[in-house]
């Protein structure tokens, strides 16, 4: 079968959801999408958001199968918090990390 894979990054917003995807990237199991999102929104209100990335397997004319997803922000533990505060700490550098993907949905246990 031919893999055909996605993510979504997005910062979820009460009123108006803030949602990117990448390309679609055909024909592999270990896909690299390298493309960077710009959000605009200011520091202060950065510290309280949540960034959520999701990884799908995009099925032409059927339901796509959630592969992963991780969340980056107040809420995080261990290595993605981290993340988050280093990132808060640098601003306007990139602060790049590998994550492991959960197979739990983003926001899924994130308090209102």
């Amino acid at each position: 079968s031919t893999a055909r894979t996605y993510s979504d990054f997005y910062i979820p917003d009460v009123q108006k959801k803030s949602k990117h995807k990448t390309a679609v990237i055909k024909k592999t199991l270990n896909p690299e999408f390298n493309e960077e999102f710009f959000y605009e929104i200011t520091f202060s209100e950065l510290a309280t958001k949540t960034l959520e990335v999701t990884v799908w397997d995009y099925d032409l004319g059927k339901s796509n199968d959630f592969i992963g997803g991780v969340s980056l922000g107040c809420h995080s533990q261990g290595d993605t918090l981290q993340h988050w505060i280093d990132c808060l700490k640098n601003k306007g550098k990139k602060v790049e990390r590998w994550h492991t993907l959960t197979n739990e949905l983003p926001g899924s246990t994130l308090q209102e």
